[in-house]
């Protein structure tokens, strides 16, 4: 997505908490229309960075833009973002209607227009006759749509969402995503959406920054940051990654994409560039290289660009319809996902060969 006004700009901005730097000289933009994460573990500052974002916080340094303007002097209910809190801060004394009507008689908009909205959002998030329960008399799922249809009441140009599926069980967590995407898409609005769990960020994301102590360690696609983290601390958040470290058989301008040769403990392989604006490698330096699990296959004949090596069969752990196989091999453990069908024929104790393609042998770091 491309625009000449970001939805949200934020350029430079840091906060502190004591000697805690919560966020250090952070900068990036969101467009119009983006369901866009922020990603990491806990202490990263993505919630301090959404609560400033909302108001709730005030940055010690640093510009914050909602449609190129600065908003900064704004109180919360002023800058058109309302925020999705994980604990849904429902009223306990109000049933569905009152509670999704709340802001709007904050705002003294009149009684009429409020019941209409009330009912058009109630529709929206599939609550329409549900409007006279009590929050306790809720699923958590419908909870959590009634804490969504209180923000769309509102007509934002942005919603802030704080891990909003962290209350619900596996299965419930699924659906809601589901639902998240589907009336982002209904609506068109700008989602920001803080989360620690991957699985929420790598489904749903447009795009996605990736924190880590403060600051943004990875920005771009679910797609680009999984397959082609620009560092290690990317490549080891975003799922299962087996990261080996290997040295450089010949020099590759970084960025190029292209292949280079690579030493490694189970031999002489060829590898794929990818981390941008990086040094040109050398002969003999070390490098970090990345295989996904889903990437590590059987080989059962050997073709040109395939990396391969023995390995024996350590163990096996059933996922559904994937099985993780844990290898070992020249005194590394390795980790291979295979459809579960295609797993029969592996024993714990067997050894086979096992092969990787040149494309999906990473080089991500110099070590």
């Amino acid at each position: 997505m491309s625009c000449s006004v970001p939805a949200i700009e934020v350029r430079g901005v840091t906060k502190r908490f004591g000697k805690v730097t919560a966020l250090d000289g952070v900068s990036f933009a969101v467009q119009p229309g983006e369901l866009f994460f922020l990603l990491g573990p806990s202490g990263c500052g993505k919630t301090t960075l959404l609560r400033i974002l909302a108001g709730l916080e005030t940055p010690d340094a640093g510009t914050i833009l909602f449609n190129g303007k600065d908003i900064a002097t704004l109180p919360p209910h002023e800058r058109g973002a309302p925020m999705v809190f994980q604990n849904y801060a429902l009223w306990p004394h109000l049933n569905v209607r009152d509670n999704v009507a709340f802001g709007l008689v904050e705002r003294k908009v009149a009684r009429g227009e409020i019941a209409q909205r009330v009912a058009d959002v109630l529709r929206r998030v599939g609550l329409e006759g549900l409007a006279e329960r009590m929050p306790n008399q809720l699923s958590g799922g419908q909870q959590q749509r009634v804490v969504l249809a209180r923000a769309l009441v509102l007509n934002p140009a942005i919603v802030l969402l704080d891990e909003p599926l962290s209350n619900l069980d596996a299965k419930l967590r699924v659906e809601m995503r589901e639902e998240i995407e589907s009336l982002h898409q209904a609506t068109g609005l700008t989602f920001v959406y803080v989360t620690h769990d991957q699985a929420d960020a790598l489904s749903l994301a447009d795009r996605m920054v990736v924190m880590a102590a403060g600051r943004i360690s990875a920005l771009g696609t679910p797609l680009d940051l999984y397959y082609r983290p620009p560092n290690r601390f990317c490549a080891d958040f975003l799922g299962e990654a087996n990261l080996i470290e290997v040295t450089a058989g010949n020099g590759m301008p970084a960025g190029t994409g292209g292949g280079v040769t690579l030493r490694t403990p189970l031999g002489l392989w060829q590898g794929t560039v990818v981390a941008e604006n990086g040094p040109p490698l050398t002969e003999g330096q070390g490098v970090l290289c990345l295989i996904r699990p889903e990437n590590l296959q059987p080989v059962r004949d050997h073709r040109e660009g395939l990396n391969v090596f023995e390995a024996e069969v350590r163990g096996l752990r059933m996922n559904g319809p994937t099985v993780t196989v844990t290898l070992s091999a020249a005194g590394l453990t390795l980790r291979a996902t295979v459809l579960t069908q295609d797993s029969l024929e592996l024993r714990k104790g067997s050894r086979m060969t096992w092969g990787v393609q040149a494309k999906n042998t990473i080089l991500i770091a110099a070590t």
